[in-house]
């Protein structure tokens, strides 16, 4: 019952790419409603997302969230509670202590035969149900919730909503990626360094990698999403941090500690994936981006190091460095290079973004620059000395750098990037 900002910040990510990949209108639904449940649930007043909500309400667990049979013929009417009841699996029994957690034990198809309904129409009594049931539990004394904003599980949910704001097209969701990184920089970001922890008005503790790494990481996934050079600008001083206060040049890897952080017995260093990836993982695939955008060598040269050296250990012991192959994978490529010039929110630009985004492409990296900004084009290179192609918004596909012919066509984009 317990709901951790991690688990659905990495549920919300998952179900997205299960979208791209499939178009399956129900991981869009999932991901969607996961993410409205953090906006309304798990986000601060300023911007920060919470880091959990109990198991426990009114001293006993999961009061708030489960059902008997009486209580969904009270929400619902007996008619609809029948159904919902069958397909849910509610039942005098219970699976949870006498009372009922709901599940999908049976395919709504089942369910209808069942009863001798269309599937539609059972359908339909599904949904207004669920509604109805929502607003029901609302009135219920509701969990305890743990009101610290943690930097680096901020940053695993910020980039869930960055990415989602893209794929979806959801601008509530761009607005809520941009103040909670917003409040992030201005809060936790202080004198160059990171603060871990932020309750009550009051930032605390030194970062660890996974706060710089996660930060980085969504603050990319921002900039692929609005394309406002801060938030990748940002992400480019949280690596040279990481490079300059937890590089361990020894090993070829970062510590989880800074250079400056209190002193311990033991400098921890810790490279497998847990209930949320290693942060050194997710460093490595934050440079790997970073040199691609930005044209600087040293961050590829310095994630290549530390893949080379753990190359045994990738082989021997996948599952245990599932972000550390996706960061090879990478690497090893190919990168699809996408540059945009056009104005972000035109039509011609939007339906080229919209070809780029569409499909699951983990191993892309995507600019834009805006015809008459001047800045992006120095700033990064795959954008400079780029322009329109016939007055309207262009695309350009690239690998290393080297373009193919720029296009403003839909189904030629299309076309270029299936050849990478």
């Amino acid at each position: 019952f317990e709901k951790m900002l991690y688990d659905n910040a990495q549920l919300a990510s998952l179900y997205l790419a299960a979208y791209q990949h499939t178009g399956a209108a129900h991981y869009r639904r999932i991901a969607e409603e996961t993410l409205d449940y953090v906006r309304r649930e798990m986000t601060g007043p300023e911007g920060g997302f919470y880091s959990s909500e109990d198991a426990d309400s009114e001293w006993e667990e999961g009061k708030f969230y489960v059902w008997t049979p009486e209580e969904l013929a009270a929400a619902l009417g007996q008619e609809d509670a029948a159904v919902v009841a069958r397909y849910y699996g509610v039942t005098a029994q219970g699976n949870f202590e006498g009372k009922n957690v709901l599940c999908i034990p049976r395919s709504l198809e089942e369910v209808a035969a069942e009863l001798d309904m269309a599937p539609q129409e059972a359908q339909a009594v599904v949904e207004r149900s669920r509604a109805r049931l929502l607003a029901a539990r609302g009135q219920r004394v509701r969990p305890g919730r743990d009101q610290k904003v943690l930097t680096a599980w901020n940053g695993l949910m910020l980039r869930a909503f960055a990415a989602a704001a893209a794929v979806l097209e959801r601008p509530d969701y761009r607005a809520t990626a941009q103040r909670n990184a917003a409040f992030l920089l201005e809060t936790m970001e202080q004198d160059g360094r990171l603060r871990r922890s932020y309750k009550d008005g009051q930032a605390r503790f030194n970062g660890y990698l996974e706060d710089y790494a996660f930060l980085a990481s969504g603050l990319l996934a921002l900039y692929e999403t609005d394309f406002d050079l801060r938030w990748l600008e940002a992400a480019r001083r949280l690596a040279d941090t990481m490079l300059a206060s937890f590089w361990d040049a020894r090993e070829q890897v970062f510590f989880d500690t800074s250079a400056d952080h209190e002193v311990l017995v033991a400098r921890p260093k810790n490279l497998f994936d847990h209930a949320i990836p290693s942060g050194n993982a997710v460093a490595l695939d934050v440079l790997l981006r970073l040199a691609v955008l930005t044209g600087e060598s040293v961050y590829a040269d310095r994630a290549v190091a530390a893949l080379q050296l753990r190359r045994d250990f990738l082989a021997e012991h996948p599952g245990g460095f599932g972000r550390w192959l996706c960061a090879l994978d990478f690497h090893l490529g190919p990168v699809q290079e996408v540059a945009i010039v056009g104005d972000p929110d035109a039509p011609d630009s939007r339906e080229l973004l919209q070809v780029v985004r569409r499909a699951y492409r983990p191993n892309a990296v995507l600019a834009l620059r805006h015809p008459e900004d001047t800045r992006s084009g120095a700033r990064v290179p795959l954008l400079a000395d780029r322009g329109l192609l016939e007055g309207r918004a262009t695309a350009y596909v690239c690998e290393h750098y080297a373009c193919q012919q720029p296009v403003n066509d839909p189904a030629a984009l299309a076309a270029q990037l299936a050849r990478i």
